[in-house]
């Protein structure tokens, strides 16, 4: 099995910046994209940010120029900065890592996730 695990979540005010960090740790053999999603009150969840084996990015338009997803190679863990937060990127973000496990199965594992909470 695959475990996902989020960090780093808080309390910013607006106009401040966090860093928040994904681990994916278990049974990997290779990891193909991940990607951080947020859960707002009323709203569905959305994709924030994805960033690939191949090292190509995405990002929600909501947060372009502001959010950063990155990967330290050497550890595996990815992260995302959050600068100019907005009360309006409140929510609980989740990682979700994709890739195939050791037995060549096709995982796609969510974590708990990690509460961001901007204050206006």
């Amino acid at each position: 099995q695959v475990q996902v695990v989020e960090s780093g979540g808080g309390l910013v005010q607006a106009g401040g910046s966090l860093s928040i960090a994904c681990e994916a740790s278990g049974s990997i053999f290779s990891i193909n994209a991940i990607g951080w999603y947020r859960q707002a009150p009323g709203k569905q969840r959305e994709m924030v940010a994805v960033i690939t084996s191949g090292g190509s990015t995405d990002y929600a338009e909501s947060v372009k120029g502001r959010f950063t997803i990155s990967r330290d190679y050497a550890k595996n863990p990815v992260y995302l900065q959050m600068n100019k937060l907005k009360p309006e990127d409140t929510a609980v973000y989740y990682c979700n890592a994709r890739g195939y496990d050791t037995n060549y199965k096709v995982f796609d594992s969510w974590g708990q996730g990690t509460q961001v909470t901007v204050s206006s």
